[in-house]
């Protein structure tokens, strides 16, 4: 099968030019026990995709990237009883074992097998199905969905309706449950309380509409790039900041008087966090979402997190359970609430792959889309 492979981190910009993903034909073997089989229709290019490229994280190469997908059940392994030939599934990481300490507390993106699988380059049960000419290929967070098929555990796939198209399912599989999770799960966002959301990309954009669903008043969405406040203001904020106005804080401290009851920080920035903090009412909640490098030190000024009983938390793939929240989520999108389509930028093929790195860094794209069978 075609895959685009990621040999070395850290290379330099343009990605059109130093070329980090290779295209190649590399050998997939069958599912096994409680594995499955999947013909990729569609993976969606994340942040988290670009981080790993530049080199702030680390993973075992070479490996096929991608990990937020949608496709068809081709063939499924011994022991699978929930999914059969022909369903049409969302790929998300955001799964589990099933028996660790963290999946026992109903907290699947914690589980300590998909994490020793993500650090490791296999599946969650140490298996791994990718080589190219008798050589070891790893997979990327268990689902490698940058390939025209991978194999997942089954845990990793939620059966969806074949009426959702593919191209937009696969932005469930992350930016979804990872915006609309941190206001639904982690804040428990209530009716009436102001929010801001620093950093609009595809997953904050998401979080600005699951905090209108939840009746949020004010929705301050916060970025660098002026060009998506309009599309920010149609999917639910009722204001917008540019990231480097001097007059940020006091705007939104005025407007909320006394600042807002959560924010969630998106981009990972260390100035944006301290953004965050500022702009937080006492009691109220930064929810960090977004990732820096893995060795990043963050500063807050720690006096006002004590006399201000602020809290500063992370929340990672939306701090639920996918296989509950993703169903939720399309059935918002079906009735209208939570328009993901409007976040699908393009899509694109694997000849496009390097240069969607370059359009992501610039932040000229919300969410591109792979489309691994149009070649």
């Amino acid at each position: 099968m075609t895959a685009a492979v990621l040999y070395e981190l850290g290379l330099p910009q343009p990605f059109a030019a130093s070329t980090p993903f290779r295209i190649e034909e590399i050998e997939l073997e069958g599912p096994g026990e409680g594995e499955v089989l999947v013909e990729v229709r569609a993976a969606g290019l994340c942040h988290s995709d670009l981080s790993t490229v530049m080199g702030l994280s680390s993973r075992p190469l070479p490996a096929v990237g991608g990990h937020e997908g949608a496709g068809i059940v081709r063939e499924v392994g011994a022991g699978v009883q929930h999914i059969r030939p022909g369903d049409h599934v969302v790929m998300t990481v955001a799964s589990g074992c099933g028996h660790c300490p963290h999946c026992d507390e109903a907290r699947p993106v914690l589980c300590d097998n998909v994490e020793i699988g993500r650090a490791s380059g296999s599946l969650a049960n140490g298996n791994r199905r990718l080589s190219a000419q008798g050589r070891p290929v790893y997979h990327y967070s268990g689902v490698s969905s940058f390939a025209q098929y991978a194999v997942t555990m089954a845990g990793s796939l939620i059966v969806i309706d074949p009426a959702v198209p593919l191209d937009v399912a696969a932005i469930f599989g992350c930016a979804v449950i990872t915006g609309a999770g941190a206001v639904f799960n982690a804040a428990n966002l209530r009716a009436g309380q102001n929010v801001a959301v620093i950093g609009l990309g595809g997953v904050g954009l998401n979080s600005v509409m699951a905090a209108r669903i939840a009746g949020a008043n004010e929705i301050i969405g916060i970025d660098l790039n002026a060009d998506k406040f309009p599309l920010a203001m149609e999917l639910g904020c009722t204001r917008t900041h540019q990231a480097m106005d001097a007059g940020l804080v006091e705007a939104v401290l005025d407007l909320t008087h006394g600042g807002v009851d959560a924010v969630f920080e998106v981009s990972g920035n260390a100035k944006a966090v301290l953004t965050a903090e500022a702009i937080t009412r006492r009691g109220g909640t930064v929810i960090c979402v977004g990732v820096g490098a893995a060795n990043a030190l963050y500063q807050y000024p720690h006096n006002k997190l004590v006399t201000g009983e602020k809290v500063l938390k992370g929340s990672v793939l939306g701090s639920g359970m996918p296989q509950h929240e993703i169903p939720r989520y399309i059935d918002f999108y079906r009735r209208g609430k939570m328009p993901v389509d409007r976040l699908r930028s393009t899509t694109m093929g694997f000849d496009a792959m390097n240069l969607a790195l370059d359009r992501l860094e610039k932040g000229e794209m919300f969410r591109q889309v792979l489309l691994p069978h149009d070649v």
